[in-house]
């Protein structure tokens, strides 16, 4: 299934997880690193809320445990991703982010150009 929300002449994709494999973190985390995104785990407790932001470039988002809502203000949309499901915000989209009742766990891929300076001296 694949729901987008038109925002800014932009498009948030979401992909349900599908297949034989049950989702893994490293199944997750393959993929992220198969489109050249630097991936990164972060975890909160339930009921956590991320403001409205955007970014400065595109990110993708699994949801490894749990369950997060994505809302998309400009739509009105709100985005549910339970265990193996991910979402693609575009650059500049405007969103946020609230963690479900029984917390979550998420791995989050960037393009490795908007890694921390300290981070891209260190694997030069």
């Amino acid at each position: 299934m694949r729901q987008t929300t038109r925002s800014q002449q932009t498009t948030v994709r979401v992909v349900r997880w599908r297949g034989g494999q049950h989702p893994t973190l490293a199944l997750m985390k393959q993929n992220l690193e198969n489109h050249g995104l630097r991936p990164f785990k972060w975890s909160k407790q339930a009921n956590y809320r991320y403001g409205v932001r955007s970014h400065g470039y595109t990110k993708s988002l699994y949801c490894v445990e749990g369950s997060v809502e994505i809302f998309v203000p400009e739509s009105r949309q709100r985005i549910t991703l339970r265990v193996g499901d991910r979402v693609d915000i575009p650059k500049g989209v405007r969103h946020s982010i609230t963690v479900g009742q029984n917390g979550a766990t998420c791995l989050e891929g960037t393009p490795a150009r908007h890694r921390p300076r300290a981070l891209a001296t260190q694997s030069s």
